[in-house]
């Protein structure tokens, strides 16, 4: 039997298509495993939303190429694979087997090529119409949280994203075979699923069977109180896109009390020069209207955001008012990047005008106003008692369990192994820099 060591880099639609990836491969006679060192086949998982991802491909090949005496089958998935495609058997000594985003589903067949002789396969193609989403329970990442995938690709085309082109247009799951998922995992004791895409309120599925008892409401928000209608004790739901995030999202949050207190809302901007330049297609008045919205919501939702500093033509006064956005929206937490040029995005031809020292700078300086708001936000936590799903032992130590809060908090907490898998009341009695540690009670 070959074993197949998967590696993951990436968002979460990275890491649902590795366990439907394993998940295949495993139904077809192959052994994972997590040593590397044991493997015949090592197959990378990749993402090109960042530069820094990209780069970590060409390395962990290379480390392969060094301290492998027998080479195992060494494969690319994900975002690069689809982008470089057969290319990258030229550019990346030993590189065996590249699968497209839009073939996962075609793994095993295409590793049975490479066994056989076939030499280097490369597969691209369209996804199929009737591809398993299923995920069998040994390779989910955990026993507890489940991500389901409702919306595939990305038709917005921002002039830095290389998303729409590396995953494709836009297309919906049936909220059909999305509510069955749910009840399933709910039936093998998932506590908490993630609905999961790059622009979730995007969704609009061509069936939209198990829609109708909830009329005159967006697709998205349809979904989501079908999805809470089955019972499952937490849904949360990411990436949202600003232009298609309206009330009813959040009146459907309010209505169930199952959807958790969290939205993440990636804005990128806060002047609406670079937000055009971006293509963005919102102004920073109506984000102002989506988030006035969910802070006037009696659910104390928490807020997250996405940020690029240092794009093409942002001027000083550009990024203060972007600073000014994170003073009026106090996001609880934000991740900042600083904008790197994507190779095929229309923003590549731009020119790269802001130094490295300029948007080092602006991280910086936006990352001292962002810890402080967390700082602030944590702390309003600490001698309060909050539900935390128990998801692990702590990285740090086996007497603590580690799980996050309705907020999407992570929560540390001494507790023992019987309370993994249930949603646990925490008073919280220290807050640290990234997370909250308490005892339960």
């Amino acid at each position: 039997m070959k074993k197949v060591f998967l590696e993951t880099f990436g968002c979460q639609m990275n890491v649902s298509d590795s366990e439907r990836v394993a998940t295949t491969l495993s139904a077809r006679g192959y052994e994972m495993t997590p040593m590397q060192s044991d493997a015949d086949v090592i197959l990378i998982n990749t993402c090109s939303v960042r530069e820094k991802a990209e780069l970590k491909l060409y390395s962990q090949v290379g480390r392969i190429r060094k301290h492998f005496e027998k080479k195992p089958v060494v494969g690319v998935m994900g975002c690069v694979a689809q982008l470089e495609g057969e290319t990258l058997f030229d550019k990346i000594e030993g590189v065996d087997l590249v699968i497209g985003t839009r073939a996962v589903g075609r793994v095993a067949e295409a590793l049975d090529d490479v066994f056989k002789g076939g030499g280097q396969v490369a597969d691209l193609g369209e996804r199929e119409p009737d591809y398993d989403w299923d995920v069998a329970e040994p390779q989910r990442h955990s026993p507890y949280v489940a991500f389901i995938p409702i919306i595939e690709g990305c038709n917005k085309f921002c002039t830095y994203c290389i998303v729409p082109f590396s995953r494709g247009r836009e297309v919906s799951l049936p909220a059909s075979e999305i509510v069955r998922q749910v009840l399933e995992l709910r039936r093998q004791g998932v506590k908490e699923i993630h609905l999961i895409g790059q622009n979730v309120n995007s969704y609009k599925p061509s069936d939209e069977s198990g829609l109708e008892s909830f009329p005159g409401k967006t697709p998205f928000s349809q979904l989501l109180r079908a999805v809470a209608a089955t019972g499952i004790e937490r849904i949360k739901f990411n990436t949202s896109f600003p232009r298609d995030f309206h009330d009813d999202i959040v009146d459907a949050i309010e209505e169930n009390d199952n959807l958790c207190n969290w939205v993440h809302l990636p804005v990128q901007s806060g002047s609406d020069q670079v937000l055009r330049a971006m293509k963005r297609l919102h102004t920073v008045d109506r984000y102002k209207s989506k988030i006035d919205r969910i802070k006037s919501s009696p659910r104390n939702i928490a807020l997250t955001t996405d940020i690029i500093v240092g794009f093409p033509g942002e001027t000083r006064e550009d990024f203060e008012k972007t600073a000014e956005l994170f003073e009026y929206c106090e996001y609880d937490m934000a991740y900042i990047f600083k904008y790197s040029p994507r190779f095929g995005t229309p923003s590549f031809k731009m020119a790269d005008d802001v130094t490295l020292e300029e948007k080092t700078a602006r991280f910086n300086e936006l990352e001292k106003i962002q810890k402080r708001f967390q700082t602030e936000s944590l702390s309003r936590y600490n001698g309060k008692t909050i539900s935390v799903l128990a998801e692990k032992f702590s990285a740090k130590s086996q007497d603590d369990l580690s799980g996050h809060s309705t907020c999407h908090r992570v929560v540390n907490f001494k507790g023992s192994a019987r309370m993994l898998g249930q949603i646990v009341d925490v008073r919280v009695t220290e807050v640290k820099a990234n997370s909250l540690y308490g005892e339960a009670v």
